[in-house]
């Protein structure tokens, strides 16, 4: 079996250790390949090639840079069924989800922000004798490092931001899903990507963490969980570095009394079994208005027994594996603590055994009535096929209740009323909302967390601020008003 190596200005190279790890598709627990892990030493080498590539990409125009990223997005439309594959085997996601979703939306977002590159520029100011412009310039050498639940949708977004803005990009994807990544590193270099500018390094904390406090690098932008945020904060602060972070969250869903119930049931299984509900926006705690919650409740349960847990490779297959069977005891557990402090068990609840894939990471779509907001299921983000049904009687309260949690990712809101729809949302403390649906991010639109969700934000024009630095000139035209003449 072939080892996959790492990728290092515009080639595979060995690791510096020769250390490898296995990398298992979560489906049937199989061997899919063995993976270098990196070290700090390759680190260096990674650094010291992205700033070489850096020097190259930086003096390109924006359009120069765009014809490349342009070349990047057709290759990647090209593939698009190939990559797809690839990435269902090393998630346990199901194809269905992988074809439609994960690689055409990468491709988007570096369609974007290809056509984003030509238009960045500051401003000019006239100062009467003098004038002044600012210069938005490029950061330098970035860090990403990435999640296991889109691990090429999110390694196409950040390298999109970064790239489209002149910086190079070290990217760490996540240990558990790397492969989609090195293919797109080869398809960066097809497209004409100078060497240097996109490197891939596979490890573990030690990267992560060299990555974040490396005096070279000057951003890094983390998509995982807030107790690893926490971390890599911290390891940025010795150099002061510019960080973005999409962390966790505990998002709430609120359906008024007035909702078109059949749409609000449909947005409730998207943000909680969509991807097995392994997507840090979701919508797990479900909060329904106690005059329609018999209604939505027989029509949430009956249409989530019908959902089909299978082979991730079926084609109608709409619920996959879990990332690892680690994952899959963590989230059963869960479950299990659910009951235990007094939520009732509407559906699900257990492991799935599959026809063919007997030893996957399989969880029914469970659902939980009778939940507080102080359970531990309504307070921690399980990170599975897991909603949790709050019952409320008034906007104040549901409100109240809906902000008692210290994450703020994200929130959706259903009703006909779309003036309540607004005062609503302007109230809920979350980055990313939704009126009348959940869980659409379409490039155009930033996305970005309040509280111990994250830091800065990515996607839409406001990523620009966030992957560029402003540089501000004075220019003079008459003499020098010099008091010590």
């Amino acid at each position: 079996m072939l080892v996959q190596q790492i990728y290092i200005h515009g080639r595979y190279a060995d690791c510096a250790s020769g250390q490898t790890y296995e990398d298992i598709n979560p489906a049937n627990n199989r061997l899919l390949t063995n993976v270098q892990l990196a070290g700090l030493d390759d680190l260096e080498k990674a650094v010291k090639s992205a700033l070489e590539g850096f020097k190259i990409w930086s003096a390109m125009t924006g359009t120069q840079r765009a014809k490349i990223l342009m070349n990047a997005v057709r290759i990647l439309r090209e593939r698009n069924d190939e990559l797809a594959e690839l990435e269902t085997q090393d998630t346990g996601k199901p194809i269905q989800e992988t074809i439609a979703v994960d690689v055409a939306s990468g491709a988007d977002c570096i369609e974007y922000f290809a056509g984003v590159a030509p238009t960045i520029r500051g401003y000019h100011v006239d100062l009467g004798n003098a004038f002044g412009y600012t210069r938005r310039e490029p950061l330098g050498v970035c860090a990403g490092i990435g999640a296991w639940n889109y691990p090429i949708q999110i390694a196409c977004w950040k390298s999109a931001m970064a790239l489209a803005c002149g910086n190079s990009l070290i990217y760490k994807p996540a240990p558990s899903t790397p492969l989609t990544t090195f293919k797109l590193a080869e398809i960066f270099t097809e497209a004409g990507l100078p060497d240097g500018v996109f490197n891939v390094l596979t490890g573990d904390a030690e990267v992560g963490s060299g990555l974040a406090s490396h005096r070279n690098i000057e951003k890094v932008s983390l998509t995982g969980s807030t107790a690893t945020g926490r971390k890599v904060l911290e390891a940025a602060a010795g150099t002061i570095k510019h960080v973005t972070m999409e962390l966790g969250g505990k998002s709430p869903l609120i359906i008024f009394e007035d909702a078109d119930i059949d749409n609000a049931v449909s947005a409730a299984m998207m943000a909680n079994f969509y991807s097995g509900g392994e997507i840090c926006t979701n919508g797990t705690r479900v909060f329904v208005h106690e005059s329609i919650k018999e209604k939505f409740v027989k029509q949430l349960v009956e249409r989530t027994l019908k959902l089909n847990v299978g082979d991730p490779m079926d084609p109608e297959t709409q619920v996959g594996a879990l990332i690892s069977l680690d994952h899959m005891e963590k989230v059963l557990d869960y479950i299990n603590k659910g009951v235990e402090s007094g939520a009732r068990l509407l559906c699900g609840g257990n492991r799935v055994q599959v026809a063919g894939c007997e030893d996957g990471a399989f969880v029914e779509p469970t659902i939980f009535d009778e939940c507080t907001n102080d359970m531990l299921i309504c307070q921690d983000e399980i990170f599975g096929p897991v909603l949790s049904l709050l019952t409320f009687k008034d906007e104040s309260e549901v409100i109240k209740t809906a902000n008692d949690t210290e994450y703020g990712l994200a929130a959706g809101v259903f009703t006909q009323d779309i003036k309540r729809g607004h005062r609503v949302i302007a109230k809920l403390e979350a980055g990313t909302c939704w009126i009348n649906n959940y869980n659409l991010n379409p490039i155009e639109l930033t996305i970005g967390g309040y509280k111990q969700s994250g830091i800065g934000h990515e996607n839409g024009p406001e990523a620009i601020n966030f992957y560029t630095q402003v540089k501000s000139v004075y220019v003079e035209l008459g003499d020098v008003d010099c008091p010590y003449e």
